[in-house]
C-alpha cells in the first residue's frame, strides 16, 4: 500500500522567497543544485510523494522562470510572490490555498531539502490532538546566554529544543492566526504565530536529515569526494618470435623465443601499467608511450610502470595491490614467480605481499595454446592518500 494513502488529507506551503545570500551560490540557494537537483525540487517532490493535494510555493519577485524550471513536471503546484518577510510570504501562500482548502497544512522551508516521510507522518498524526505540531531535536551541547562577546550566564539545555520544518497545522487555525497577528511581521516561525493566537503546539521527533542549507560549506559538502579506493584492469598480448629476449615482469627469462614489440614487449608489465592508468583514469599505455615514437624502441618497460605510478601519486593515490595473471604454455612461470613479484614490487614501490603473480594455460586452445604468444591480464587497486 502507498504510505501516502494512510495519511489524512493535507496541503503544503514551501517558503522559497528568500535571497539565500550566505550560501555563496550564483543564484538564490533554493534554486541552486544540491545532490543533482535544485534545492526547491527536493522538498516539492517529497511533499507531493507524501500525498499533498496542493502545494503553494512562495518565491521571490521576478523568479517565476527559475521556479518553473526547478519544479517542471510536478503536479498540483501554485506559485505566489512572497512578501518582505518570511511571515508575510507564509500568509500569502496560505491565502492562496483558501479557494480549495484541506483540513491540514504543512509549512516547510525550501532550504531543508532532505525531508523524511516519517517526519511528515508524525506531524500529521499529532494534529489529531493539537492544532499545531513541530519537529524538534534535543540540544546536546552545554548552553549559555551571551552578552555580546561575553558569557552572561547559563541556559538550561533541558528546556531547549532545536526547531525544524515542516511545521504542521490545522489550516483554519493557522490562517486565522496569521491574519490576527498584531505588530511587525517578524515571527521566527509559524509555531510562534499560532501560540500568539492562544493555541498549543505539540512537539514531535525531528530528524538530523532536515539540516538547513545555510552556508557555502553546506553545498561544498555535497560535492563528491575522491573515491577512497579505485580499481583498474589491464590486458596485453605479444607474439613470441625467434631472436628476441624474453622479459616478463622485469625479469629476463632464458627461453627459445622472446616477445616481439616496439619496446622490450614485457607483456606482464604492460598489463600492470594499463591497470594502474585505468584506475586513475589516465588513458592507456599507448597514449603515453605510442609505438610510433622511435624513442621507445627497445625501451625497458620498467620506465612505463614508474610513469604510471607517478601519475597515480600525483592524483593523490597510492598502490594498494596488483594481481597479475600470465597466460602461456611455455615457458613455465612458477620457477620465476617469486623473482617477478620482488621486481614488480620494487617498481611499484610497495611491499612484496601487495603483489600477486599467477600463471595459467588455455589448454592448448588459441594463439597462447599454440605457443604463438603470451597474454597477461592485471588488476590494480589504488588507495586515496590522506
Amino acid at each position: 500500500m502507498n504510505a501516502a494513502a494512510t495519511l489524512p488529507p493535507f496541503s503544503a506551503v514551501i517558503v522559497a522567497a528568500g535571497k539565500g545570500l550566505r550560501a555563496g551560490q550564483p543564484l538564490p540557494k533554493q534554486f541552486a543544485v544540491w545532490r543533482g537537483k535544485p534545492v526547491l525540487r527536493h522538498s516539492a517532490e517529497a511533499l507531493a510523494g507524501a500525498g499533498a493535494a496542493r502545494i503553494v510555493v512562495a518565491i521571490p519577485e521576478g523568479a517565476d522562470a527559475a521556479a518553473q524550471a526547478a519544479l517542471t513536471g510536478i503536479d498540483g503546484l501554485t506559485l505566489v510572490t512572497g512578501g518582505a518577510t518570511r511571515q508575510e510570504s507564509v500568509r500569502l501562500a496560505l491565502e492562496a490555498l483558501e479557494a480549495e482548502p484541506r483540513p491540514l497544512v504543512l509549512i516547510h522551508d525550501a532550504a531543508r531539502p532532505d525531508l523524511p516521510g516519517d517526519v511528515i507522518a508524525r506531524l500529521l498524526a499529532a494534529l489529531s490532538a493539537y492544532p499545531g505540531a513541530i519537529p524538534v531535536l534535543p540540544v546536546v551541547d552545554s548552553m549559555i546566554r551571551a552578552d555580546g562577546d561575553l558569557m552572561a550566564g547559563n541556559a538550561r539545555r533541558e528546556e531547549l529544543r532545536r526547531v525544524q520544518t515542516p511545521q504542521a497545522f490545522r489550516y483554519a487555525d493557522i490562517l486565522a492566526a496569521h491574519r490576527s497577528w498584531q505588530g511587525a511581521s517578524d515571527a521566527g516561525d509559524d509555531a510562534q504565530v499560532l501560540r500568539a493566537a492562544g493555541h498549543s503546539v505539540s512537539l514531535v521527533d525531528g530528524d538530523e536529515r532536515l539540516k538547513k542549507l545555510t552556508f557555502a560549506e553546506d553545498f561544498m559538502a555535497d560535492t563528491p569526494s575522491p573515491l577512497a579506493i579505485r580499481v583498474g584492469t589491464g590486458f596485453d598480448v605479444h607474439r613470441l618470435a625467434d631472436g628476441e629476449e624474453l622479459w616478463l615482469c622485469g625479469v629476463k627469462i632464458e627461453h627459445t623465443q622472446g616477445l616481439a614489440g616496439h619496446s622490450d614487449a614485457d607483456v606482464g608489465l604492460h598489463a600492470v601499467v594499463d591497470a594502474i592508468l585505468g584506475a586513475c583514469a589516465k588513458g592507456d599505455i599507448g597514449d603515453h608511450f605510442p609505438p610510433t615514437d622511435p624513442q621507445w624502441k627497445g625501451a625497458a618497460s620498467s620506465a612505463f610502470v614508474e610513469h604510471a605510478v607517478k601519475l597515480a601519486t600525483e592524483a593523490g593515490y597510492a598502490i594498494g595491490n596488483v594481481d597479475l595473471t600470465l597466460i602461456c604454455e611455455a615457458p613455465k612461470i612458477k620457477p620465476h614467480r617469486e623473482a617477478m613479484r620482488v621486481r614488480l614490487a620494487e617498481l611499484l614501490g610497495v611491499e612484496c605481499d601487495q603483489v600477486s603473480v599467477k600463471a595459467t594455460t588455455t589448454e592448448r586452445l588459441g594463439f597462447a595454446g599454440r605457443g604463438e604468444g603470451i597474454a597477461a591480464q592485471a588488476a590494480a587497486t589504488l588507495v586515496r592518500k590522506g
